[in-house]
């Protein structure tokens, strides 16, 4: 699916990563309900890093898929999919490089023991770090059989679990979104080209 360019500039490249809702969140649509791509906009053409000391969450799976840019060129990228989802002391940070030099904007939220929460929960990525665990794991799923609302195509390779736990998360990605996600204490700065690791 291909949609129209919705970061024009490094400056609105940023605006996106600064509003409330946070981390290019939207309401699940459709065509990403539907598993035909892992997101429903064109993405900026940069990626962001996350971090988070733990994330739990329920109704898990994995396949691979692709992101479009603006120019209509695919990324492959990583769909992971979480039905309810907690992260304890989230960090999301996106750096640029401007005339001035480097610019970032970073958003926490979810210490003091008020975690982030999140349902419907769907992120494309390229990498991960951290130490996980699984409850009733399947590897080697048909993507498009997999226990999740939100699937992947016919053939393709995929894994789910009942529950995922990763602590120590780090993680590379074009996107994320949710159908909710609240985010406790959130706080949004511009840094210096500061990230989350």
């Amino acid at each position: 699916m291909k949609l129209r360019n919705i970061t024009k500039s490094h400056g609105a490249r940023l605006a996106l990563v600064g509003v409330p809702v946070g981390i290019a969140v939207a309401v699940v649509t459709a065509g990403v309900a539907n598993g035909a791509v892992p997101v429903s906009f064109s993405i900026s053409g940069q990626q962001f890093k996350l971090s988070a000391d733990a994330l739990d969450g329920t109704g898990f799976s994995q396949y691979a898929g692709e992101a479009t840019d603006k120019d209509g060129n695919t990324h492959p990228v990583i769909s992971a999919n979480i039905a309810s989802a907690t992260l304890t002391n989230l960090c999301q940070s996106i750096v640029t490089d401007t005339p001035a030099g480097k610019v970032g904007v970073m958003i926490t939220a979810g210490g003091g023991g008020e975690p982030v929460t999140a349902s419907g929960l769907q992120i494309g990525m390229t990498d991960l770090q951290g130490d996980a665990s699984f409850s009733n794991i399947r590897i080697g799923v048909d993507a498009s059989q997999v226990s999740t609302d939100i699937k992947g195509g016919a053939g393709d390779f995929g894994q789910d679990a009942d529950s995922i736990t990763i602590s120590g998360l780090k993680q590379t990605a074009w996107t994320t979104q949710a159908a909710v996600f609240e985010l406790k204490g959130m706080h949004v700065q511009i840094t210096g080209g500061d990230e989350c690791y």
